[in-house]
Parts: C-alpha cells; sequence; structure tokens
C-alpha cells in the first residue's frame, strides 16, 4: 500500500510539474504573440514618410482626422523655451536614438547662432517653424523645428532622418537632438516654392523651358514614391507650394507631413490634403491611391500652363478653355505668351487632362506622364536637329553656289582678256 501511495504522490507531482510547464508555455507564447503585434502596429506607426518644409500661404494643408499645430507669433526664441514643458517625447531619452551613419549632427548652439536666435523665420510648417541657417561651415540651409506637442513629431524626426537621399525629393543633411528639441536640417532651395515664382509680382518670370523642365523633375520625384518605394508612398499634399527650386531652377518635392504608405488594411483615414488639389474621387470615398497623387500632379500642370491659382478657379477656366475651339491657348500665362513653344503646351495640357480624369484607373500611372513629357521634350530636340541639320545644307548649298558664281567671274574674265 505504501509503495502505491507512493507512485500515486509521484503521479500528481509530475501532473502538476507538466501542468504548470504548459501554462508557462502558454503564458510566454500569449507574451510572445502580443509582443509580436505591438512591434508590428509600431512598424505601421512609423512607416509615414516626412520630408520636407511647408509654408503657410494661399492654400494651408487640412487634416481632419488630427489637430494641426496652432499658429504662434514668431519671435525670437517664444518657439524654443530653453526649459521645455513635459511633453509625451520627453521619455524619450536621446540615448535611445541611434545616429544615422553619414548625417551630421549639430547641436542647439549651431541652430541657434546659425538662425540668429531664431529670427531668420521663412515659414510655419504643421510640425513647426522653419528657419534659414548658416552653419559652422558656411552651408546655407533650412532648419524645421518639431513642435514637442505634435503627435507626428517624433516619428517624423526618426523617418527623417533615416530617409534616402534622392535627386528630386528635398534632402536631409542634418539634425538636432538637444535641450529637450527636435529639428531637422534640410538642403536650402534658393528660389523657394513654384507657388512663389507663379505668383509673385516680380520681374522675374518663368520660361517656358523652366515650366517643362519642372514638370518633369516633379513627375520624377512622384515616380520614386510610387514606383520605386517597397511599399509605394503617397504624398497626399502635392500642391505648387510643397515644390522647392534650388538656384539652378532645377525642381524637388518638398512637405511629407501627411504622406503615408500605401498600404490596403481596410482602415480610412480622415480628410488630408489641399483643398483646389484633394481628388474628387477621395474626398467621396476617403480612399487615397496613387491615382490621387497624379490628379494634384494634374492640377500642377495646370498651373504651369495658366498661372492661375486653383482657387482662383483655375478648373471653371480649364473647362471652358476645353469647349474652345483655341483650347488652352486661351489661357496660357499672358507673361509666356509668344515666347512659349505652343504645341508643346498643348501636348502638356493633354498630359494634364489625363491627370484629371474623374475615374481614377484611367488616369496614367506617374510613370507613363513621365514618359510623355520626356517624348514632348524629345521632339523638341529632334526638331532642333533637324533644324540644324538643314540650316547646315543650305549652309553648304549656299557656300557652293558662292563658289560657283566666282569661278564663273574668273572664267568670263579670262575670256574677255583672250578676246582683248
Amino acid at each position: 500500500m505504501v509503495h502505491k501511495a507512493d507512485l500515486i504522490i509521484i503521479g500528481i507531482s509530475v501532473g502538476l510539474a507538466v501542468g504548470l510547464l504548459i501554462a508557462s508555455l502558454v503564458f510566454l507564447g500569449i507574451r510572445w504573440y502580443k509582443r509580436r503585434a505591438d512591434l508590428r502596429r509600431c512598424a505601421n506607426d512609423g512607416s509615414a514618410a516626412a520630408l520636407p518644409i511647408r509654408t503657410n500661404g494661399l492654400d494651408t494643408s487640412i487634416d481632419s482626422s488630427a489637430s494641426l499645430s496652432s499658429s504662434v507669433a514668431i519671435k525670437g526664441l517664444e518657439h524654443l523655451p530653453h526649459k521645455p514643458q513635459h511633453s509625451w517625447w520627453n521619455n524619450h531619452s536621446k540615448d535611445r536614438f541611434v545616429s544615422a551613419p553619414g548625417i551630421p549632427r549639430y547641436s542647439y548652439k549651431d541652430i541657434q547662432k546659425g538662425t540668429q536666435n531664431f529670427t531668420t523665420i521663412l515659414g510655419e510648417g504643421s510640425f513647426g517653424p522653419v528657419y534659414k541657417a548658416t552653419m559652422p561651415a558656411g552651408k546655407v540651409v533650412a532648419v524645421k523645428v518639431l513642435a514637442s506637442n505634435s503627435k507626428q513629431g517624433e516619428k517624423e524626426f526618426q523617418t527623417e532622418v533615416n530617409a534616402d537621399v534622392l535627386k528630386n525629393l528635398v534632402n536631409l543633411v542634418g539634425y538636432c537632438i538637444d535641450k529637450g528639441q527636435r529639428m531637422l536640417v534640410y538642403e536650402y532651395m534658393s528660389n523657394g516654392s513654384l507657388e512663389n515664382l507663379l505668383y509673385n509680382d516680380e520681374e522675374q518670370v518663368l520660361s517656358w523651358d523652366d515650366r517643362l523642365q519642372i514638370a518633369l523633375d516633379i513627375s520624377h520625384g512622384i515616380e520614386y514614391l510610387h514606383d520605386g518605394a517597397v511599399p509605394p508612398v503617397i504624398h497626399r499634399d502635392l500642391k505648387s507650394a510643397n515644390i522647392l527650386l534650388d538656384h539652378s531652377m532645377r525642381a524637388k518635392v518638398a512637405d511629407f507631413g501627411l504622406s503615408k504608405e500605401e498600404v490596403f488594411d481596410g482602415h480610412n483615414s480622415g480628410l488630408k490634403g489641399t483643398y483646389g488639389y484633394i481628388d474628387p474621387v477621395y474626398i467621396s470615398t476617403n480612399t487615397f491611391t496613387t491615382k490621387s497623387d497624379v490628379y494634384s500632379f494634374g492640377i500642377i500642370l495646370f498651373e504651369l500652363i495658366t498661372a492661375i491659382h486653383p482657387h482662383q478657379n483655375l478648373m471653371e477656366y480649364v473647362n471652358l478653355a476645353a469647349m474652345s475651339p483655341d483650347g488652352v491657348d486661351e489661357i496660357i500665362d499672358t507673361k509666356i505668351v509668344g515666347t512659349c513653344n505652343t504645341e508643346e503646351v498643348r501636348n502638356l495640357a493633354k498630359v494634364a487632362h489625363r491627370c484629371l480624369h474623374k475615374t481614377p484607373r484611367k488616369r496614367p500611372s506617374i510613370g507613363e506622364v513621365s514618359q510623355a513629357i520626356i517624348k514632348t521634350k524629345q521632339r523638341r530636340l529632334v526638331k532642333d536637329d533637324t533644324m540644324s541639320f538643314v540650316r547646315e545644307d543650305i549652309s553648304r548649298a549656299v557656300s557652293r553656289i558662292e563658289c560657283q558664281q566666282l569661278e564663273l567671274r574668273r572664267m568670263a574674265s579670262i575670256d574677255e582678256r583672250q578676246n582683248k
């Protein structure tokens, strides 16, 4: 009996041990699964790509799903308190930040000195003010100070510091994590925004050649986002104010504060973008795709052609011109009438109309748009080459005729001397 009792006790003990082991494994499995889910959710939340600067003007961005930073007066260091209030990102120790290789890290004093104590304001963005700065090495840059109360601030900061350097996107050239501040340092685009150049009252006029090249530059920038990034990235706020131009008038796409990876997870976000540039299909369905960016680009193309702002009834002019026998010729920017290539203007207008098709699937991809613009430029090169060859042939023919005339005169002179 004693032997049987011992066996029973041993069996119960083993059973309990096995049960505890199984329970522990189940508990660890649940914790592992939750941790993986949290990491996946964090990765998705951090996927919104954020590139350069936003300047408010006629077409400030809207975001009905999140409150934007309230406007504040720009006076010296009012934006940058030395002892910042407690905010959601104060818990993120700067020691936990992994420095991005190849991107310089600046101190608060460097930025403060470069911006002349934060007085060289360029604009006010959704995530904070933007300043012009001259860094210690003499390089002129644009500094975006991320507001500490911005929900997107930390994610934007981390995304931008690890962003790729690309030809047609405004690039990050440095950053600052100091005194509780997060600042992003961008290359300075000396010619400002396309919006300012199109609608200013100054004597500077964008030539048609510049406008056509700007259209191509923009398409290349968007093309990288749609076709080069994996998964594709949708800008969601394309407008002339977000197209910046360097000293050579080459355009780069800026301000990715609202951008998002194209992941179809069944969840719709609130209305985002800028009135006048927003795809009507997006407004009705709350579904944003790469074709919505194509629609916004179509608006920008008509801005390049007409210099009429979307808030000045651009689409009404475009629709009226489409019903006229003269078409887009009636609404060409008066500053370039007589100096632009009318055939190229008409070709670009056709591309723009395709981008604005009411059915998204019938709109071209941005890659197809780029190819159409390239073909427009190539036609001119071919025509120029042909004209050049024709001019050379005519020049050679004229030279031969002149030589023959000289020879005939010489022979006539000889005949006259012999007759005498």
